[in-house]
Order: structure tokens, then C-alpha cells, then sequence
């Protein structure tokens, strides 16, 4: 295992400490009085500043879980990254039903969210609070302004690989930026620093920038085996650009699928990854063990804490008659479900290590009432969890707070985006070979794989593999069923058996507080 054992700053008027240990320890000490031209002229704070863009991804504020946070105007927990990045891409889904009444949460539920959606503020907020962060770090390591501040050779060959990390988190920000809003305003280090209303960018011309920059970087970041854990591999770059074409008819018109094969491959053959014996091992506390996740997002419950984050995920998912120890937490905070769609794509739940569903006798599988639905109603999913492979709970003494990470990208998913684009590309044989890998995983063993594959197998399969991991929306618009009436489940388009949906909802609304103040930004079509 590596480990990240770094010292980070973030420098607005107050700036944080945070260090990662061998345990992902983040020790959390509030600094006052630095500026960024006093963090900036020496080079050994520049990793302090890199760790806050890492910690931006997993905590909500500078203190966590709360008190201090990165964003105003929502509850801290609610606006974490992964929190809110799972609100946009599993709960408008066949993935998920939430049975809160928290403002936003039946709208994204009932696919009726509009440009004030709290949560779709949150994300887009989310997102460019990272990335001028990045762009300050990015100017501040161009080799002109090392060179100016005079550091050595070997400062400025450490730093240019920092400065390839904060271009691959601003790419990954950027990617959700089209992923889930389509033209967005843009800026990068080059920008004016101060008051200045970004111009808006193409879908198109967002994802040849983010190609370019990841290309860029490729070669720069460190292998997947030399890299820290937790940290941007050469692997996390070819996986975000595997996963980019995958989707570029989506986002450009023109399909890329053997882009998408070529990094794909590159991840495989680079021999650094393998899939974990077991399912469940990969979203349990201590998955940083795990050798199938190239690029985690990382929690810790005594250094991360945050009410986001695999903490949402565990303790939102227990309720009913669940537990809350047999996950390593305790408490529940019954919020999500699955829909009745979903649980009837597995055919073989007694076989498939996959099932990770809950429910007694007296649970039912379809749920008539969202908002307030009695406890037996709906499955719930036990997929994350706070106990480590030996049965431990997590580092937190209460058990508030999980250890598990988050897999942004891991092996599995590539292995189904290869075997999708080369069966776009005609290619079955090593669309059927890449699909059986991750069901014999998932079985066990050879019986229950397929003879032959199609597209409709394959989208099947990622929602079974991948399911509350941030892919289900993506997945779903690329098969022309995320809107529309060829796929429904309970409560899409605010009915309980489902119904049409308008194409328009592909796209998430730009928040109205950015339309109103910023004259170069236009609207998506349908808000």
C-alpha cells in the first residue's frame, strides 16, 4: 500500500493544515495570518496547497463535518462533493429513491428539478470552487513563475508533477461540468484574477480542452505504481479519458469508441490493477487494500469527517430493520432505496455476490408513497460499508463517521467500457471476453457466463456492477434511456409507475444566481 503523507494549505484569508499519515490521517490545525504570496515563494508549502485540492474532493469545509464550510447557502453535509455528485447521477435513476422531504430531494427524485434545485447549486458551486483553486496553483507552477521566484532545479521538476495533479483534478471537475451541465462558463489559470464574467464554452470545446490537458499531463504523472495512494496516476488520467470517449457522441456528436478502447487498454496492460477477489471488499473500510481502484476518493473517520462522502452512503442506506452494526456504524438515518426496476435485473440473486439488497419479510418491493414512505416499503442496499474485511469497525470512535473510499475509477468499469466500445465497434468476441471477467467475479465462478453479448446485456451489467458509484445517469443517456419512455421506474417524471420524460433533462439546469449575473451565460434549452 502507499500512502499520502503530506502537509496541505488552503489560503483564502485563513488557510488549513492538513497530514496524511500511514493510517490516511488528516490532522486538521486552522493557521491565520498567511497570505498567498507567503505560501507561494516557498516551494515546500506547494504540496500543502496540492492536498487541499485533494481534500476539496472528500471534505465540505475547512473543518469538517462541519462549522467551517467551503460553501454557503445548504447544509455543509449536503454539499460535499461525492454527496452531491450522487444526488445528480444515481437519484434521478432506477438506482435509488430517497424518502426525505428535504427541499430538492423529491424534485431530483421525480426528475422535476429546475435552475434553483438546491442540490444542483451545490454541485455546480462545487465545481468552480475547485477549479480556481487549481487555476491558482497551475499559474503558480508555470515555469516562468518558478523561475522568477528562483527556486532549484529540483523544486521546480517535483513541482512540475504537482502542477500535472492540479491540472488532472481540474479536468476531472471540468468533466463533470459537461457531464452534467453541457456549456458551462470557463476559466483557467490564464483567467484575470478579481471580478470578470467567464465566457461560456461549448460542450464540443470543453471535452477537446479536457483531452488535451489530460494528454498533456499523461506523461508526467507518475505510474500507478510509483504514485501515493489516493493520489492522480497515469492510470487515473487514461481512465477519465477512456471514460470521455466512451461518452463523446454524448458530449460531441462523434463517437470515439476506439480512443476509448486504446486507454482502456493502456490501464490494463499497464498490469497495476486486478480484480479484487471479492465484490463487497471493494467498499468496505478498508478498500485502500483493494488492488482493483485506481483512483480513490479518500475518507478517513477520524481525519475526513464529513456528513458526505461513504458516510452518506452507509448511514443513509440503513433503515427499516438494518443493523447499523453489522455495517460498522451506529446509527441509520433511513433515507435511500432501490426501485423495483432495478431489483428485477438480477436474475440470479442467490448466486450473484452482487445482490446487496435488504429486506425481511415484511419489506416490500414497491414503494406507492415517496416522500415519507413507510419503513417496509422498497429494498434498501447495504453496498458501503464500516467494517474492514476482518469484521472491524472504522477509526472513528462514535462509528459516526466512515473509513471507506470512494472508487472515482476502478477496474471493473474498464473493463465493461472496453468491452462496450469494441461491441460498438463489431468486436464481440472481446466485448464477451472483458463482460465474463467481471461476472465471474460477481458468480464465483464460469458457470453463469454468457455465450454471447449485446448492448442491452452490457448496460445491464454496469448497472449491477456499478450501481451507486456516480455512473448510473451517464450510462443511461448514452443508451437513449435516461428520459423518455424507454425505461421507467417508480416515480420517474413524478408518477409512481414512471412515466415520459422530455430530452431536455439530459442536461441539469445552470443555476439561476450564475444566469442572472453573468450576461455571457445562455441557458439549456427546456429551464
Amino acid at each position: 500500500m502507499k500512502f499520502l503523507k503530506n502537509t496541505f494549505y488552503f489560503l483564502t484569508i485563513i488557510s488549513l493544515t492538513i497530514s496524511f499519515s500511514c493510517s490516511k490521517r488528516l490532522d486538521l490545525e486552522p493557521a491565520i495570518g498567511l497570505s498567498s504570496v507567503d505560501v507561494y515563494k516557498d516551494a515546500d508549502n506547494y504540496v500543502n496547497v496540492l492536498a487541499k485540492l485533494y481534500a476539496g474532493m472528500s471534505l465540505s469545509g475547512l473543518h469538517g463535518p462541519s462549522g467551517n464550510p467551503d460553501i454557503a447557502g445548504i447544509d455543509e453535509g449536503f454539499s460535499q462533493y461525492i454527496r452531491v455528485l450522487w444526488n445528480l447521477q444515481d437519484l434521478p435513476t432506477d438506482n435509488a429513491i430517497c424518502r426525505w422531504n428535504d427541499v430538492g430531494i423529491p424534485e431530483m427524485c421525480k426528475m422535476e428539478w429546475s435552475a434553483d434545485n438546491s442540490f444542483v447549486k451545490a454541485m455546480y458551486s462545487r465545481i468552480y470552487y475547485q477549479i480556481p483553486i487549481a487555476n491558482v496553483f497551475i499559474k503558480e507552477t508555470s515555469d516562468e513563475s518558478m523561475t522568477e521566484k528562483g527556486f532549484s532545479n529540483e523544486d521546480q521538476e517535483e513541482l512540475r508533477m504537482y502542477r500535472a495533479e492540479a491540472r488532472f483534478l481540474r479536468a476531472l471537475s471540468y468533466y463533470h461540468a459537461m457531464d452534467l451541465f453541457g456549456n458551462v462558463p470557463f476559466v483557467d489559470e490564464t483567467s484575470p484574477i478579481g471580478v470578470f464574467l467567464p465566457e461560456q464554452i461549448q460542450r464540443a470545446d470543453l471535452f477537446s480542452w479536457i483531452e488535451s490537458e489530460l494528454k498533456a499531463i499523461e506523461n508526467i504523472l507518475l505510474t500507478a505504481s510509483a504514485a501515493p495512494y489516493g493520489r492522480a496516476s497515469q492510470s487515473a488520467c487514461h481512465a477519465l479519458l477512456a471514460k470521455m470517449f466512451l461518452n463523446a457522441e454524448v458530449y460531441t456528436g462523434t463517437e470515439k469508441n476506439q480512443d476509448c478502447i486504446t486507454y482502456s487498454q493502456k490501464i490494463i496492460d499497464n498490469g497495476s490493477f486486478s480484480l479484487d477477489d471479492q465484490y463487497a471488499h471493494v467498499f468496505m473500510a478498508d478498500n485502500h487494500t483493494s488492488p482493483e481502484i485506481i483512483f480513490p476518493v479518500v475518507f478517513d473517520g477520524q481525519y475526513t469527517q464529513t456528513w458526505g462522502g461513504t458516510t452518506f452512503l452507509i448511514c443513509a442506506s440503513i433503515g427499516s430493520l438494518m443493523d447499523a452494526s453489522d455495517y460498522g456504524m451506529n446509527n441509520g438515518w433511513n433515507g435511500l432505496r432501490t426501485t423495483p426496476t432495478f431489483v428485477n435485473t438480477f436474475s440470479d440473486s442467490s448466486l450473484d455476490s452482487r445482490w446487496m439488497f435488504q429486506a425481511d419479510s415484511n419489506q416490500t418491493l414497491e414503494i406507492d408513497i415517496l416522500t415519507n414512505c413507510p419503513d417496509t416499503s422498497g429494498y434498501l442496499i447495504g453496498k458501503f460499508s464500516n467494517l474492514d474485511q476482518n469484521g472491524n469497525p472504522g477509526s472513528h470512535a462514535q462509528l459516526q463517521h466512515a473509513d471507506a473510499d470512494f472508487p472515482m475509477f476502478r477496474l471493473a468499469d474498464v473493463y465493461l467500457m472496453i468491452a462496450e466500445a469494441s461491441l460498438r465497434n463489431g468486436d464481440q468476441a472481446t466485448a464477451l471476453t472483458y463482460v465474463n471477467m467481471v461476472r465471474e467475479r460477481a458468480y464465483g465462478n464460469t458457470n453463469f457466463n454468457l455465450s454471447s453479448v449485446s448492448l442491452d446485456d452490457i448496460l445491464e451489467e454496469r448497472g449491477k456492477e456499478l450501481f451507486w458509484e456516480c455512473t448510473r445517469r451517464t450510462d443511461l443517456i448514452r443508451f437513449n434511456k435516461f428520459t423518455g419512455s424507454d425505461l421507467l421506474w417508480s416515480f420517474k417524471g413524478g408518477e409512481i409507475n414512471g412515466a415520459d420524460v422530455p430530452q431536455y433533462r439530459d442536461l441539469f439546469p445552470l443555476p439561476t444566481y450564475d444566469i442572472v449575473n453573468n450576461i455571457n451565460l445562455v441557458q439549456n434549452s427546456g429551464y
